[in-house]
């Protein structure tokens, strides 16, 4: 399902490159090493940086990039270094400190690292990658530094934004121009549909739409509403949370990849986890992308379609402002009409209310305009790999 990786992707670090480690600890599924793994591989494609990941899960790793080794220590893909981290006190076969430390998530430093930092001249910049957030607050905290309490240390926060001030969001320098090529070329879409369903492209009349989602009580509203839709849906879901939910729906004991179903005028085609290209892909091939916490989020904006969010639940409906804040931003622009169905549906499908479907398709070719004006905009902020390297560049100096 992936595309071939363009030239631009090959490593180029040079003997005087920087070096950069990433420290990654998987909290929830795929979306933590999801953003590192791609910010490892652009700064290593685009900046020419030497990086090393070290991260404590390999399996969930191995999803995103199958050709990752689960029993080996230390190894190398694409150029990157992959170190299995045993959190707290591990930091690699040997010890080595980078020119660029990044924190990601929070996730502490082995304390035999920092104080190796410490002895290090000069001290490494280091950073700490936080969640992404569209609330407005990110702007005033965005590159804050934080002095370590005992060594002559100092943390920069990077936030992750939707606006300006912000580290912005990660997107590789060749990504518009494949998914450009994709959307041109019927011969290229007809062999994606082939090879990932077993079957040729569905017909001009139906919708296709991509569901990556947690698990939601809303689906099973939804499911039948696409099912007793007047135009057909072709629902593509990836391996994951929502899987069951589909399976019981269609009277089927489980969804395996390869699977295809139909009830009225809905049909499904279960697809096999992807590697994170052939995500994109799937992105471009369907009308309307339903996406979840941050890695697929972020995708979902720079596919130019219409997309519904689903966001990581948090105890307290904390994550509610989260996603009011996002819909603020994407649905700025919108006629006051079409942001209340937008804003509607996403509330639904958080769990507030039922989910309209025929409210949302109504509204389907203003949405699919903004989409493509958001995916403009977005990138005026910058994208986050070059922001983070620009900014470390002006503190090695």
């Amino acid at each position: 399902m992936s595309s071939a990786t363009p030239s631009s992707e090959q490593p180029v670090a040079a003997p005087t490159a920087i070096a950069c480690d990433i420290f990654c600890a998987v909290i929830d599924n795929f979306g933590d090493i999801g953003v590192c793994w791609r910010l490892a591989r652009q700064l290593a494609s685009e900046h020419g940086w030497q990086v090393r990941v070290f991260v404590d899960d390999l399996h969930a790793f191995q999803k995103l990039c199958p050709s990752l080794a689960l029993d080996r220590a230390r190894q190398a893909v694409d150029g990157i270094v992959i170190e299995h981290w045993h959190e707290p006190a591990h930091a690699g076969d040997t010890l080595e400190v980078a020119d660029v430390v990044i924190e990601a998530f929070a996730c502490e430093l082995p304390p035999i690292y920092v104080a190796a930092m410490a002895r290090r001249e000069p001290a490494p910049v280091w950073f700490n990658l936080e969640y992404l957030s569209a609330e407005d607050w990110v702007a005033d905290f965005h590159l804050r530094p934080s002095p370590h309490p005992r060594y002559p240390l100092t943390k920069t926060f990077f936030f992750p934004g939707l606006g300006p001030g912000t580290g912005g969001v990660l997107k590789e320098r060749y990504l518009d121009t494949a998914r450009m090529a994709f959307e041109a070329s019927q011969p290229a879409r007809a062999a994606w549909w082939l090879k990932t369903t077993g079957r040729a492209p569905p017909h001009a009349a139906a919708t296709v739409v991509s569901l990556f989602a947690y698990e939601n009580p809303a689906v099973d509203s939804l499911l039948e509403q696409w099912r007793d839709s007047a135009e057909p849906v072709v629902l593509l879901v990836p391996e994951g949370r929502i899987s069951g939910a589909v399976a019981r729906f269609f009277g089927l004991p489980s969804l395996a990849a390869g699977s295809h179903a139909e009830r009225g005028g809905l049909s499904v085609h279960a697809l096999a986890f992807t590697e994170q290209p052939g995500y994109d892909t799937l992105l471009w091939a369907s009308d309307i992308n339903f996406v979840r916490g941050e890695d697929s989020f972020v995708r979902a904006q720079w596919a130019a379609k219409p997309f519904v969010w689903h966001i990581y639940p948090q105890a307290d409906d904390a994550h509610l402002p989260k996603l009011d804040a996002a819909l603020a931003h994407y649905a700025r622009t919108l006629p006051s009409d079409a942001r209340d169905a937008l804003a509607r549906f996403w509330h639904a499908w958080n769990g507030a209310g039922r989910p309209d479907w025929a409210e949302f398709q109504r509204h389907r070719a203003t949405l699919k305009q903004r989409a493509a004006e958001w995916a403009g905009e977005l990138a005026q902020v910058g994208d986050l790999a070059g922001n983070l390297a620009l900014f470390a560049k002006t503190q090695l100096k």
